[in-house]
């Protein structure tokens, strides 16, 4: 899928007087006043809108998508966890944070062997307060960090998912979300339930699959491990596999960390701009405001766009207001 135009692409032009790190200071700098010192309000008739950072893939600077939540209006973040590693001075992750990563090269696996390696050493390093520092970035900006999206591969050892609830103890997260395997959601079971904090295990639509989330069963399944086994539940991905996410939220309401919000066709169809798919959108809004759900409904954004990603996501924003109106 060709990736969104990112709004800090252009900052190349200017590396040689500055670093990308040192434009995206300077960026937060300029934040307008009201949303440095103040929470940025996206919550409408009592629904909190928010999206995950994945939506900017296309950006490697954590402080570009800082300010681009920002400009957007958006002031609830799902955080990924190579976003806030980055943040925090980690050396450079696959884009997508272990997301679609697709077939590699031996090369290209080789270099990410290396990359991992590196990681490891980081993270070996790293203390109590490091992404600590990384929440009050986001706040500073008006933007609550709710969520991590930390995900979890079946090749990562006990410490490597001890370290994502760690990350997630220090950001100060109300739950995880993770992108993995329904095998796997039996080994995160414990490790959740001692420390007490949901996961929600997020959806795609292999439902020819039994080891991907994407089936009833697959949930169910994950469910009947641990209490503080969830979902995300990916409106988009649910309604391609022809299921029926109205009356999915409806009865399992209290095991929701929260929704990714986007526009799929049915039948594994395309994603599409918002309103041009089969997801019923306005519909499970209005749910959320209807029974005062607290969970929050975060843009995923995917489709391709005729713009930029600050601007499509300023679309989709302004359907979320449109329908909760």
């Amino acid at each position: 899928m060709r990736q969104p135009v990112a709004a800090g692409d252009t900052l190349y032009s200017y590396t040689m007087l500055y670093t990308r790190r040192d434009v995206g200071k300077l960026a937060l700098a300029a934040l307008p006043m009201a949303k440095a010192l103040g929470a940025i309000d996206s919550k409408f008739n009592g629904v909190q809108i928010g999206a995950i950072t994945y939506s900017f893939r296309g950006m490697t600077d954590p402080d570009a998508i800082v300010k681009a939540m920002a400009d957007i209006g958006l002031g609830e973040a799902e955080l990924m966890s190579n976003h806030a590693e980055a943040a925090a001075g980690a050396p450079p992750q696959t884009p997508g944070g272990g997301r679609g990563r697709g077939q590699m090269t031996p090369e290209q696996q080789a270099a990410m062997r290396a990359r991992q390696e590196e990681l490891k050493k980081w993270r070996a390093s790293t203390s109590p307060g490091t992404f600590k520092a990384v929440r009050k970035k986001f706040n500073a900006a008006g933007i609550d960090v709710a969520l991590l999206c930390y995900n979890m591969q079946d090749s990562m050892t006990d410490d490597d998912i001890e370290f994502g609830f760690q990350m997630a103890k220090e950001l100060g997260v109300k739950g995880i979300t993770t992108s993995t395997t329904v095998s796997m959601s039996k080994r995160i079971a414990p490790l959740a339930d001692k420390h007490k904090l949901m996961v929600g295990y997020h959806g795609h639509d292999q439902t020819s699959d039994p080891n991907q989330f994407a089936t009833l069963d697959s949930y169910a399944t994950a469910f009947s491990y641990g209490k503080y086994n969830g979902v995300n539940l990916d409106i988009g991905h649910f309604t391609a596999s022809n299921y029926d996410a109205i009356a999915f939220i409806k009865e399992h309401h209290a095991r929701i960390t929260n929704l990714h919000v986007k526009d799929r066709k049915k039948d594994h169809g395309p994603n599409t701009p918002w309103g041009q798919g089969d997801t019923p959108i306005k519909e499970v809004l209005q749910l959320l405001k209807k029974e005062k759900y607290p969970f929050p409904a975060n843009i995923e954004y995917e489709y391709q766009g005729e713009s930029d990603v600050i601007t499509e996501m300023k679309k989709c924003l302004a359907f979320c207001k449109a329908a909760l109106a």
